[in-house]
């Protein structure tokens, strides 16, 4: 073969910003199918949802538009106009346009300040409105290039932030929203982070315009009792719940469980408001923990002999719905995919954490905790 095939450097092609989405969508949104198309709502979503998290606006409305795009409100106090900080926080266009890894505010949902670069590269159509210090500003993008610059549209005598756009057809295989799919994961977020109010309304189909609303004060508590009615009764009515915020992991534990009386184990992990459909570090350390407080508790109460060995994980979690919920400031993954939670310390974190409630909560409960135990060491029979 006579064609030169050397590889260089020169070889090397570099994307760069908007124009990298653009090239490889799939790394950024996991596909350009249903998906994709779905991660890029919510995306869009994150960093309104980021503000109710923190404190600084309490709802976020989104909205399917007639014509195929998305609305996303937020009663936050605006996207800042310019960067902000010595730090040079990226005001409205930098948070349009650029990629810049960093830390959120806290234990937020997405916590490298790319979503809504993501969805304008990935949009034929974006236009960001902001009412900020008493003003009103609309700033207009096609395929994440800005038609103008953000132009003064009048007075403001609230603040907010809301996001429109619509889909890149050129991008997407499919750009029809499901609403059932936009539901069920702002239903899960709302259940993961208990101050979100999140409404959801479809205005393509009329005149019915399907609507929801999501807001669940008791948090994961919620999440368990609602997979709970899933499957079989319950053994104990008490939902175990309890938080902590852990130094050791700079982040925040959330765990809620009750065993059934049948069925086989049901315990769902979370990674900063991601399913963790991998499993990971929290969920082991959630496993460990559970059989080290049932065993401390059996053999405290002479239902296990000096003789006799542990209760194994597996026995004491079956017929057991939970909810593992981490939320870290820096977390680390076993994979591209963020499907797997890593961090060796988080492991011995929640066990110890799961331990210590666990056991506290069973010592407090002796009639629910007799019921408990009496039904797993039934199970090694």
């Amino acid at each position: 073969m006579s064609e030169d095939r050397t590889y260089s450097a020169d070889s090397i092609v570099v994307f760069e910003g908007l124009e990298a989405v653009r090239k490889r969508p799939g790394m950024y949104i996991g596909s350009t199918g249903e998906r994709g198309l779905h991660s890029a709502v919510f995306q869009a979503a994150s960093t309104a949802m980021d503000e109710i998290i923190v404190g600084r606006g309490s709802r976020v409305e989104v909205t399917v538009s007639a014509d195929g795009g998305v609305r996303v409100a937020d009663d936050g106090p605006g996207i800042p106009f310019e960067a902000q900080g010595d730090a040079g926080e990226p005001g409205l266009e930098g948070r349009l346009t650029e990629f810049r890894a960093g830390r959120g505010r806290g234990y937020t949902i997405h916590s490298f300040g790319l979503s809504l670069a993501i969805v304008n590269a990935l949009s034929g159509r974006l236009i960001a409105e902001v009412r900020r210090d008493g003003r009103r500003r609309v700033q207009e993008y096609v395929r994440g290039v800005a038609v103008a610059p953000p132009a003064d549209a009048g007075p403001a005598d609230d603040t907010g932030t809301v996001i429109t756009f619509w889909p890149d057809p050129d991008i997407f295989q499919t750009t029809e929203f499901s609403f059932s799919v936009l539901a069920e994961r702002f239903r899960e977020l709302a259940w993961l982070n208990p101050g979100l109010d999140v409404s959801l309304v479809d205005e393509r189909r009329t005149p019915e315009r399907p609507s929801a609303r999501f807001h669940f004060p008791d948090g994961v508590s919620a999440l368990v009792a609602f997979l709970d009615e899933q499957v079989s009764a319950p053994v104990h009515s008490d939902i175990i719940s309890f938080e902590q915020d852990d130094r050791q992991i700079s982040g925040r534990i959330e765990i809620a469980l009750r065993w059934r009386d049948s069925g086989p184990e049901c315990v769902r992990g979370f990674a900063n408001s991601v399913p963790a459909r991998g499993g990971g570090t929290h969920v082991f350390g959630f496993r460990d923990g559970v059989a080290a407080a049932v065993n401390a508790y059996a053999r405290a109460r002479g239902l296990l002999a000096a003789m006799d060995p542990d209760l194994g994980a597996e026995q004491v979690c079956e017929a057991l719905t939970a909810v593992v919920s981490v939320k870290l400031e820096y977390p680390e993954y076993g994979g591209c995919t963020r499907d797997q939670l890593g961090g060796a310390e988080v492991r011995p974190a929640v066990c110890e954490a799961v331990r210590r409630h666990l056991g506290g909560w069973l010592t407090g409960h002796p009639g629910a905790a007799a019921v408990i135990v009496g039904q797993i060491m039934a199970r090694g029979l």
